[in-house]
């Protein structure tokens, strides 16, 4: 079974050598990590050029972030595929190896896990700690999705139910899954275990404006595939999200 790791990078010349690194060092094998640059304007392109084993990249313009993702997966020829930021990596050797091991179930379409937030200047300090344990797809309409980077999913499902929707600019992963998980009832598994290190900062959490507009997108997300909900019920996960924050802390004062 062939595993496609998608990394969408721009201007990712400080992060992009980690990740690349992170993905080689695997123990599993049949790895295709494909990487799409939007035309970066710093030494992202040299970085990628330098791995000799990368084969299957480009740099371009492109519309935004999900315009690179699908681009990241109309190029890839891995059975099962998944994303990784230029900014992310993985915990240890072992998660591809793990999550290919519970594909070798046939009636498994997708598998979800758990990710953690690390500080950028202490790769090793855990800040949040985002688990997909409890979810189920019910839980759309109140704003929680599994995190997206802890996604794999059989790309026969990107050919039969469509990519990402280029109309969203914060919240098409919060559309796809909905769609995937919830409308055509994919059935996904929950590996126990943090799969994927994010370094703080991502976009949809950088602001109140970046915020209000995830909101208002998952708003539209949720009505275009028949869930009812509002931007009042969506900001209760805020206060939810804070069992996130304290986790890390409760273990390193254990």
């Amino acid at each position: 079974m062939k595993i496609s790791v998608i990394t969408v990078t721009f201007n990712s010349a400080k992060t992009v050598g980690y990740t690349i690194e992170s993905v080689q060092k695997q123990d599993y094998r049949n790895v295709e990590h494909v990487l799409i640059d939007g035309a970066s304007r710093d030494d992202t392109v040299d970085i990628i050029r330098s791995y000799d084993s990368i084969v299957n990249w480009k740099s371009e313009p492109d519309l935004g972030l999900y315009d690179a993702i699908n681009k990241g997966i109309l190029a890839s020829s891995g059975d099962v595929v998944g994303m990784l930021n230029s900014d992310d990596f993985f915990p240890d050797h072992g998660v591809l190896g793990r999550i290919a091991e519970v594909f070798q179930d046939p009636n498994v379409d997708a598998v979800i896990g758990d990710i953690a937030f690390v500080k950028p200047n202490n790769l090793k300090r855990i800040v949040r700690h985002y688990s997909a344990k409890g979810f189920h797809p019910g839980k759309f309409a109140d704003g929680y999705m599994p995190p997206h980077p802890s996604f794999y999913v059989r790309r026969e499902f990107y050919e039969k139910l469509g990519l990402y929707k280029l109309d969203y600019k914060i919240a098409a992963d919060y559309e796809l899954l909905i769609r995937f998980l919830k409308i055509n009832s994919l059935r996904y598994k929950y590996i126990p275990g943090i799969m994927v290190y994010m370094r703080t900062g991502g976009v949809s959490n950088q602001s109140i404006k970046s915020r209000y507009l995830l909101n208002k997108e998952t708003v539209k997300a949720c009505a275009e595939n028949g869930i009812h909900t509002n931007m009042a019920r969506l900001s209760l996960k805020y206060f939810t999200k804070v069992f996130e924050y304290l986790t890390p802390l409760f273990k390193r004062g254990q």
